[in-house]
């Protein structure tokens, strides 16, 4: 990999902190530099234990998770973190295969680069899951949606959703009554990286109805037959 031009990357002006959870040093000192170059502050685990310690002690902004770690499988490091934390990660893996995509997904990994990949293109995908952690409150009606908190209260409730249901109610809330397809849910939340065929979206949507239904959200969700989802403004 090449090493990135530097241009700093900053919210308001306190770097981005990124994890790297990579168990080969070499990979791990390409990454740090590249990032570091680009603005980051970098911390570094060489196993998916010290990893998740320092996940929960560091706090960091964004995650790059290696799959093939020496202790646990990336996707196990991925279903940990989801329960108590939802910071982006983003995988780094050589399995690329339709299944392995969708299982990371499904276990909620905000995206993935195959290696080997371009240091440009990882900049890239790092600007995107964090340019999707906005800082604007979202109201509603009685729905309320802390971006920066990664809180949603319907009248006056915590609703406890999963990372991709939160981002989805995200995007639906911007525009209250605008109906989205499902290809366009893929592309904003997933970077249009869904195989083909996909139910993933119809998933999350269905969770995210049940969710709601059960604070007495009924009907905020719609479904356009054939067409995708809303929500009622």
């Amino acid at each position: 990999m090449k090493v990135l031009q530097a241009q700093a990357y900053h919210e308001g002006v306190t770097p981005q902190r990124i994890l790297i959870i990579e168990d080969d040093l070499d990979i791990a000192n390409v990454l740090r530099m590249d990032l570091t170059d680009a603005g980051f502050e970098v911390d570094h685990a060489d196993s998916a234990m010290n990893g998740l310690i320092k996940a929960r002690e560091e706090q960091p902004t964004l995650i790059l998770l290696d799959l093939g770690l020496p202790d646990f499988d990336g996707g196990d490091v991925v279903q940990r973190l989801r329960k108590n934390s939802s910071v982006p990660i983003i995988v780094l893996t050589a399995r690329d295969t339709v299944d392995e995509k969708v299982r990371l997904l499904g276990l909620g990994a905000d995206d993935y680069l195959i290696k080997p990949f371009h240091p440009d293109e990882l900049l890239a995908r790092v600007k995107v899951q964090l340019r999707q952690r906005t800082t604007e409150s979202l109201t509603m009606g009685d729905l309320n949606l802390d971006p920066q908190k990664r809180l949603v209260t319907f009248k006056g409730d915590e609703l406890r959703l999963s990372p991709k249901e939160f981002d989805i109610l995200a995007l639906l809330i911007r525009q209250p009554g605008r109906v989205y397809s499902r290809h366009e849910i893929g592309q904003d939340i997933w970077q249009g990286r869904l195989p083909e065929g996909s139910n993933v979206v119809d998933v999350h949507m269905a969770n995210l109805r049940a969710k709601l239904r059960d604070l007495d959200g009924y009907g905020l969700l719609r479904t356009v037959r054939g067409v995708g989802y809303a929500l009622r403004g």
